[in-house]
C-alpha cells in the first residue's frame, strides 16, 4: 500500500484528505505545517506528497523547496485555493510536480495520485 503525507493547517480539510486517501486504497499521515510535515518525512518514507500552499509556521512553498533537498524524486502535488499563475510557476520553481485548486473532486486526487504512482 503506497503511504502518502497530506499536509494542510485546516483540521476539517486534513480529515477530508484522511478519508479520500483511506477510500481510494492509500495509507495516508497527516501534518498540519511544513515544520510538522518535514519532521515526519526525516523519520519516515512516504510515496507522495499532499501540500497546502498557505499555512502557518511554514508555508507549502518552503516545504516543497525543503522536501527537494531530501528527495528528488518524490511525487509533491499542491492542494490550495492559490489559483494564479504566478503562484503556480512558484510551485514548480519550489518542485511541485502538480497543481490542484480547491475545491476538487476526491476523485481528481485519487486519479493523479494512481497515475503518478
Amino acid at each position: 500500500m503506497k503511504t502518502i503525507l497530506a499536509v494542510d493547517d485546516s483540521p476539517m480539510m486534513r480529515q477530508m484528505l484522511k478519508h479520500t486517501l483511506d477510500e481510494g486504497g492509500f495509507a495516508s499521515v497527516l501534518a498540519e505545517d511544513g515544520v510538522q510535515a518535514l519532521e515526519l518525512f526525516q523519520k519516515q518514507s512516504f510515496d507522495a506528497v499532499v501540500t497546502d500552499i498557505n499555512m502557518p509556521n511554514m508555508d507549502g512553498l518552503t516545504l516543497i523547496a525543503e522536501l527537494r533537498k531530501l528527495n528528488t524524486e518524490i511525487p509533491i502535488m499542491t492542494l490550495t485555493t492559490e489559483a494564479e499563475d504566478d503562484m503556480k510557476r512558484k510551485g514548480a520553481a519550489a518542485g511541485a510536480n502538480g497543481w490542484i485548486v480547491k475545491p476538487m473532486e476526491p476523485e481528481q486526487l485519487i486519479d493523479i495520485l494512481k497515475q503518478i504512482l
